[in-house]
């Protein structure tokens, strides 16, 4: 089984599920989002968004493939970038961490240390430029696929609570802590990523 982790450009955005494609819950503040929604133009704000970050701060994603096919992807960038973020009720994100947006990994590829691939690579990418941790607002009350990751896998994975709420904390991972993660954060992580989305298949165009 050949897998690869390429950076996301606007290239290989068709390669991330459909609803994902369109999908601007993080790229937009709220107003703007529904704005977007409901002049049909949500694909072309979301390449609008990658693009600008991309030119201005660099890589925000990598795309999973296995045997060239697209199996999943994360999507990060600094809270700057996240216009939705200063929506939540624990904003702001650390001055030291980068975003984690949403991730996502087709069930059927779940348990195969992809996630874990997958984080490991973002957080070296990270470090690298000279970020400290990861942050993320997870959903407390999550009951369903949605752009909030779930708080209770986001902490099985090694996220800790740094402002506590009922329905949207904010969790903080040291990167480091990601190059020695053990086989049952692993697992805790695929679960993690595959109760994002669940696309039923997932296809080059």
């Amino acid at each position: 089984m050949g897998r690869r982790l390429v950076p996301l450009t606007l290239d290989n955005l068709k390669d991330l599920p459909k609803r994902c494609r369109s999908c601007v819950f993080w790229e937009l503040d709220p107003v703007s989002g529904e704005a977007a929604v409901k002049a049909g133009t949500p694909a072309l704000e979301k390449e609008a968004w990658i693009s600008a970050v991309l030119l201005d701060w660099g890589s925000c994603g990598r795309v999973v493939y296995v045997d060239d096919a697209p199996v999943g992807f994360v999507l990060y960038a600094p809270p700057a970038y996240v216009p939705r973020s200063t929506a939540f009720p624990t904003s702001p994100l650390s001055p030291d961490a980068v975003q984690l947006m949403t991730a996502f990994i087709m069930p059927g590829y779940q348990g195969q240390g992809l996630g874990r691939v997958m984080v490991q690579t973002v957080a070296k990418d990270l470090l690298r430029r000279g970020f400290k941790a990861i942050e993320a607002f997870g959903d407390a009350r999550w009951q369903s696929p949605v752009c909030v990751l779930p708080a209770d896998h986001l902490t099985a994975v090694g996220f800790k609570t740094v402002r506590p709420h009922p329905t949207h904390p904010r969790l903080r991972l040291e990167l480091r802590t990601t190059l020695s993660w053990k086989e049952d954060v692993e697992l805790a992580l695929d679960r993690l990523l595959g109760a994002v989305q669940k696309e039923p298949a997932l296809r080059p165009l």
